[in-house]
């Protein structure tokens, strides 16, 4: 930690998108407003892993608190860091090398979730929004993100992925409450209906959540409408995170919105109400990863925002070891490797 962090210092519940590899002098104001927590960072935040620390390190100086730094690093279509890091194959992968053998699948779960948590922690990236856990069924958006179709298989790799996470140093994250894999549309440039029916969901997508709850430090919602339960994206129900989430599946992690920059996240309105809707339904923090939609927000917002207490300072990463350590252990070198052969010899 930079010596200049105060980790007594609240974080607030908003969670940030910078536009660049470095933070502009703009950005710094933003790290430092009350209302902003943490920093969610993607492919154009990224050149090679030195300027990726370096890039951490200044984020937790400039703001001067100990600001929880996130990324989606799922692996597949959307692993936002690649020249420098292993290149880690789809969770679909493990979900068909399930099929064959499950022991093979969890211990390979296990070691994709560890060196994925391994490498961003060395580079001083908190968390990683992972592991999807929707269904793998219809949904274009999700596909081969999601390890299966099949629950208890969802449930089983999902178990030996978070173990794998766990054991690194780092929080997991569950997404997307309550599930998205079984409607076809993209919420990034859609609006998102499921039409069935609250058992239906319950006796599915819901079921990996619920099993899992207790072993999630986080969950992502789903910017879905599901109508016969409530009118509005499981984002901003009260219904979802409140009653379903935390009183019947007694979750007590962090809840996190999706992005409130997508299409179905307009459906409450402009940002300001967003986020408002957002934090009224439960979740704990709003992510907010478009840079012009961070300015826009910052500067006319007036409204002092509520921090979000301990719920993102208890996500911090600790890396178990250097990476001098790290790169000295046998098995870890032989892990990436095997990692970075198995989607190859999987789908040949």
């Amino acid at each position: 930690m930079s010596a200049k962090a105060n980790p007594q210092n609240p974080l607030g519940p908003l969670m940030i998108g910078l536009g660049g590899t470095k933070v502009s002098k703009q950005e710094c104001h933003w790290l430092r407003h009350p209302a902003v927590g943490g920093v969610v960072l993607f492919s154009r935040n990224y050149l090679d892993p030195g300027q990726l620390t370096d890039l951490t390190a200044s984020i937790v100086e400039t703001g001067g608190r100990d600001l929880l730094i996130c990324v989606d690093h799922e692996g597949g279509r959307v692993q936002r860091f690649k020249r420098g890091f292993t290149r880690l194959p789809p969770l679909a992968v493990l979900g068909k090398m399930y099929r064959q053998s499950p022991s093979m699948a969890n211990d390979y779960a296990y070691r994709h979730g560890r060196v994925m948590a391994t490498e961003l922690l060395l580079c001083g990236v908190d968390m990683s929004f992972a592991p999807v856990m929707d269904v793998g069924a219809r949904s274009v958006v999700i596909g081969d993100r999601a390890f299966s179709a099949d629950i208890s298989t969802i449930v089983d790799l999902s178990g030996s992925y978070l173990a794998g996470m766990h054991d690194a140093g780092m929080c997991a994250t569950g997404k997307h409450f309550p599930g998205h894999g079984s409607v076809e549309a993209d919420s990034h440039t859609d609006d998102v209906c499921d039409l069935r029916t609250f058992a239906e969901i319950e006796q599915t997508d819901l079921q990996p959540f619920a099993a899992l709850s207790g072993d999630l430090d986080a969950v992502m919602m789903a910017h879905v409408v599901y109508p016969a339960v409530d009118e509005m994206p499981a984002g901003y129900s009260a219904f979802w995170i409140q009653s379903i989430l935390r009183q019947k599946l007694a979750f007590e992690g962090t809840v996190f919105s999706d992005d409130l920059g997508m299409f179905a996240a307009k459906i409450a309105g402009g940002l300001i109400e967003r986020v408002r809707s957002s934090l009224r339904a439960g979740c704990d923090a709003a992510l907010v990863c478009d840079p012009g939609d961070v300015k826009r927000l910052l500067a006319h917002s007036d409204e002092a925002l509520a921090d979000a207490g301990p719920a993102l300072s208890r996500l911090k990463g600790c890396s178990m070891a250097s990476r001098e350590e790290v790169e000295r252990v046998g098995e870890w070198r032989q892990w990436k490797k095997s990692i970075m052969q198995l989607e190859q010899s999987i789908w040949s």
